[in-house]
């Protein structure tokens, strides 16, 4: 074993050795999607006597934590994003409308002196214009009562507590006790109020919570004109039930919000369907490997198997890496971590193709020798694919939100690592299987030493695939005219997310026709719902953004067509979150084409990098128009989904670019036609395993991934299809086509003879 072995054997068992450890001592934070639970996006707004800035919604941050801390939620998570946001994870809270109740409540506690009971035809809802600071507000009963300016406010309180009185007849109620200038304040506030008669109006105190008053008790008889009560304490009677009087005394020692905020987002998933999620990508990642690993076993042999070796420390490095980045695991980056098994075996393919070249045009070769060399060639199309892929996942990172950051987060990793896997673990594990006697013996059984079933038929046919590019060119826009016209004729149904809404999915004990429930929605007031078959039994309802009362009317309706169904799933996106979430996709998808292009460009020639980008358009057009035709929706799933499908896209064209450059070079060889022919030809069996090893991870994971995941899984599928033939047969035709323009001539007609 050389020195470069040497090292790259041990780097390699320190990291394997680093990664056990890590997963074994540490878990993987998971997404509510996938444990259940509550996310809410609240957004803070500007008052008269406030603006929403950053120290603002900083101050808004530390109050909500207060009040989810007192709620008793476990391991809940509060992050700022942006100026004015802040994301609440609520993990196990199954009732939204609470959690958002008391999140959202301003909190502006204050107390006031009674002046008296209002006249008839007061204003009971806004202050008298001609006493400045004076109000009218309703008392518990209703009784409108006039009310002087607020002497104490919730920040001179010290803390409140919920009681129960069983003796005194009051009930549950909430004690308040006052502190530094509050203990003074409140002393005077109630020595005031004791200098008027019992039963007058004016001996009473009003606290108000958010404009309402939530209780006005009369200053004792026992108290002195002038004395007040001294000791700093005082209770709010209500006839509170058990749960209201913790929930003031909550929002009494929260705090006031420095601002008032709106809930932009929300989005509960029960746990059932999080488990189901869970078990479904298990099931996915589990047969999928094993069938990709069968496959490149079949096809590369011995060093087949040792790919699948690497592929099973791929998913160790992983898993250990987004534990160890305290990175949130999602249901679509659970997706992306299942997607990113199949991606790894891209890298692989590379090396085993090239080495197999390198083996065929020798005399006498070592296998060592070839797979040296293998990983040479391979080394600058796979830093060039994983680049472009972690360009789209770096996107998806800083443009996406939510559960689709969580897949860029997770692509990002797994690129990552597989090309770990790929360049140290199983070169090590390739090379030290080559030196063996017996390799050397029966060099075949590496798989090596075979050119495989696809290079062999195009050896033996050598047919010139670009002899006339406007054809492929032609069909290509035929096919082009097909997908995109289905966005004329249906147009592009775009998700929640995108539009502004609301989302419930519902589980139900047997199948249910979506139109009997579309039509009984109709008629209770919701014509617009749009009522879909989800999975097995269930059905999703979408509709414009409802309040909770008319929730409840919509489930209420589909449990008298339906019977019993459960809400396993529940979303809710303000319009104006859900057209910035559009107008942040359609500049996440420009700038992917425009980074691919720069990138594209650097890398090789212009005429190359424009090549890439047209065949990236049609790509992302045909899938476009296939979900229209279709009638799927385009939600943020999708978006990375597409993103995907363009980093697959540019994998390919990258891998083929990549050969022509190094045909290119070699001068004095046939016309530029005939070198992109020849690279077409010489990358095919890479092209092919490739996208049959990632076929079978996607496949798994449509089948077996749930309705969760189908749509996702479906457009990889269809990307893949779609990219494999658009860098072959639209990327090489106007690379062709632009590399005549630029010298001023025509395409050659000529191809070139494939070389093994």
């Amino acid at each position: 074993m050389n020195r470069s072995l040497r090292v790259r054997a041990l780097l390699a068992l320190a990291v394997l050795a680093l990664s056990l450890y890590v997963a074994a001592t540490v878990p993987v934070r998971l997404g509510l999607d996938l444990r259940g639970g509550t996310q809410i996006v609240l957004e803070t707004r500007s008052t008269p006597t406030a603006d929403a800035d950053s120290a603002a919604t900083d101050r808004t941050l530390e109050v909500l934590r207060g009040r989810i801390d007192a709620l008793g939620v476990a391991e809940p998570t509060l992050v700022r994003s942006g100026d004015h946001r802040i994301i609440v994870e609520l993990p196990g809270v199954q009732d939204p409308k609470k959690a958002a109740d008391v999140l959202g409540r301003t909190a502006q506690l204050a107390f006031h002196p009674v002046l008296g009971a209002a006249r008839d035809g007061d204003e009971t809802s806004r202050p008298l214009p001609k006493r400045p600071g004076q109000r009218v507000l309703p008392d518990e009963s209703g009784t409108p009562l006039r009310l002087g300016p607020a002497l104490l406010t919730g920040e001179d309180v010290k803390e409140a507590a919920a009681r129960f009185d069983q003796q005194g007849g009051a009930g549950w109620h909430v004690t308040v006790g006052f502190e530094g200038a509050g203990r003074d304040g409140w002393a005077r506030l109630t020595g005031e109020a004791a200098c008027k008669a019992p039963g007058d109006a004016a001996r009473r105190v009003a606290i108000v919570l958010d404009d309402k008053v939530i209780s006005s008790p009369q200053v004792d008889p026992s108290i002195a004109c002038g004395a007040g009560i001294r000791d700093g304490a005082t209770r709010i009677t209500g006839s509170f039930s058990p749960e209201e009087a913790r929930e003031l005394s909550l929002l009494i020692n929260g705090g006031a919000l420095p601002v008032p905020v709106e809930t932009v987002e929300q989005r509960t998933v029960g746990p059932t369907l999080g488990a189901q999620a869970i078990t479904a990508s298990a099931w996915a990642a589990v047969i999928g490997t094993a069938l990709t690993s069968l496959f490149i076993i079949v096809v590369y042999r011995l060093l087949g198997a040792l790919a699948a070796l690497a592929l099973a420390c791929y998913g160790l490095v992983s898993y250990a890496a987004l534990a160890a980045l305290g990175a949130t695991l999602t249901l679509p980056g659970l997706a992306g971590f299942v997607l990113a098994i199949g991606m790894a075996v891209d890298a692989n393919v590379l090396v085993f193709e090239r080495a197999r070249e390198e083996y065929a045009a020798r005399r006498r070769p070592s296998i060592r020798s070839a797979l040296t060399a293998g990983f040479r060639n391979a080394f600058s199309a796979i830093a060039d694919s994983n680049i472009t892929t972690l360009i789209a996942a770096a996107l998806l990172f800083f443009l996406a939100s939510g559960p689709v950051r969580g897949f860029g987060v997770t692509l990002g990793i797994g690129v990552l690592a597989s090309m770990f896997s790929a360049l140290v673990i199983s070169r090590v594990l390739a090379e030290f299987a080559a030196s063996r006697p017996g390799a050397r013996r029966r060099p075949r059984l590496t798989g090596i030493a075979t050119t495989g079933a696809v290079r062999e038929r195009l050896t033996r046919r050598n047919p010139l695939l670009m002899r006339r590019p406007r054809r492929w060119l032609a069909t290509s826009a035929a096919v082009l005219v097909l997908a995109g016209s289905g966005l004329a004729v249906r147009g592009v149904d775009l998700g929640v997310e995108f539009t502004g809404g609301r989302l419930i999915e519902y589980s139900t004990s047997s199948p249910v026709d979506p139109g009997r429930v579309r039509s009984a929605l109709a008629d209770a007031g919701f014509p617009r719902t749009v009522v879909q078959s989800s999975g097995d039994a269930g059905l999703t309802v979408r509709t414009d953004p409802l309040t909770d009362a008319e929730e409840g009317e919509v489930t209420g309706t589909l449990r008298e067509v339906a019977g019993p169904a459960d809400k396993v799933r529940d979303e809710l996106i303000g319009p104006s979150l859900g057209k910035e979430l559009r107008q942040g996709a359609l500049i996440a998808l420009a700038v992917a084409l425009g980074a691919q292009f720069v990138y594209l460009a650097a890398r090789f020639r212009w005429v190359l990098g424009s090549a890439a980008v047209v065949a990236l358009v049609h790509d992302v057009v045909i899938l476009l128009g296939v979900f229209a035709w279709l009638g799927k929706p385009v939600d943020g799933v999708f978006l990375a989904a597409l993103l995907t499908v363009i980093g697959y896209s540019v994998n390919d064209s990258v891998v083929l670019f990549d050969r022509v450059r190094e045909l290119d070079r070699r001068g004095s060889g046939p016309p530029f036609s005939g070198v992109v022919n020849q690279a077409i030809l010489q990358t095919l069996p890479r092209t092919v395993n490739t996208g049959m090893g990632a076929a079978f991870m996607l496949t798994a994971l449509a089948v077996l991934g749930g309705s969760s995941l189908t749509d996702f899984a479906l457009a990889l599928l269809i990307g893949l299809a779609v990219g494999t033939y658009s860098s072959v047969f639209i990327a090489a035709p106007v690379a062709i086509g632009l590399h005549a323009r630029s010298r001023g001539g025509k395409p050659s007609p000529e191809g070139a003879a494939v070389t093994a």
